[in-house]
C-alpha cells in the first residue's frame, strides 16, 4: 500500500513588501522541517512534489535531501488565490478566511472561490496520481486552505473550515494512494515519526 503525505508547509518569514507567494520558512518552520525529516516517516517515499511558492519549495527539498530525491515543483498546487488582498493582519485575514470556507461559491474579497481551489487541487492531484503506479509513497508539499479542500473531498464532506489545520502550518494528514482512503487527518509533523 502506497501512501500520500499532504505536509502544509510550518512557519513563514512574514513580510508584507513582498508577495505572499514569495515568502520563505521562518527559523522556526525550517527548525520544524528539518527534524521531521530526520525522524524516518519519509522514508518510503519515491516522489516529493510542491506547489511552487517559495515556502512549499523548501519545505520540500528539506523533505527530499536526506531521501536523494528530486523535488517536483507543479504551479497548479498553489495556495488559493489571496492576490486580491494581498498580506492581511492575522485577525482580519481569518476573518476573511472563516468566510471563504462558509461561502465557497462566492468570492470574498476577490479572493479564489473554495469551490474552483478545491477543483483545481482535486484535478491535480488526481493528474499526478494517475503517473505513480509504484509501490512508494508520495510527499506533496503544500498550503493549509487547499490541503483541508483536498481532504474534504477525499472525505466526502462538504466544504468547511471545520477540517482546517491548527494554526501555525507544518501538518500532515495521510490517504492511501489507490483507494484515497484517509489514514488519519492532521498531525503536527513532530507527531509524524513512525
Amino acid at each position: 500500500m502506497a501512501t500520500v503525505f499532504y505536509v502544509t508547509h510550518p512557519q513563514v518569514r512574514i513580510d508584507p513588501s513582498i508577495p505572499v507567494g514569495a515568502w520563505g520558512l521562518s527559523e522556526t518552520g525550517r527548525m520544524r522541517a528539518e527534524a521531521a525529516a530526520t525522524t524516518g516517516w519519509t522514508g518510503n517515499a519515491g516522489r516529493i512534489l510542491s506547489s511552487a511558492e517559495t515556502k512549499a519549495v523548501e519545505t520540500a527539498q528539506i523533505l527530499a535531501r536526506p531521501l536523494w530525491l528530486p523535488v517536483q515543483v507543479r504551479q497548479d498546487l498553489h495556495e488559493n488565490d489571496r492576490t486580491s488582498t494581498g498580506f492581511l493582519p492575522p485577525e482580519e485575514f481569518e476573518r476573511v478566511a472563516d468566510a471563504f470556507f462558509a461561502q465557497p461559491n462566492d468570492s470574498v474579497r476577490g479572493w479564489e472561490r473554495a469551490i474552483d481551489a478545491q477543483a483545481r487541487i482535486v484535478r491535480a492531484f488526481d493528474e499526478e496520481l494517475a503517473r505513480d503506479s509504484g509501490d512508494r509513497d508520495v510527499i506533496i508539499a503544500g498550503h493549509g486552505a487547499v490541503g483541508t479542500l483536498l481532504m474534504t473531498h477525499l472525505l466526502g464532506q462538504a466544504i468547511s473550515r471545520a477540517l482546517d489545520q491548527p494554526t501555525g502550518g507544518g501538518n500532515v494528514f495521510a490517504f492511501d494512494r489507490d483507494s484515497r482512503r484517509v489514514l488519519h487527518r492532521w498531525k503536527p509533523l513532530e507527531e509524524m515519526a513512525r
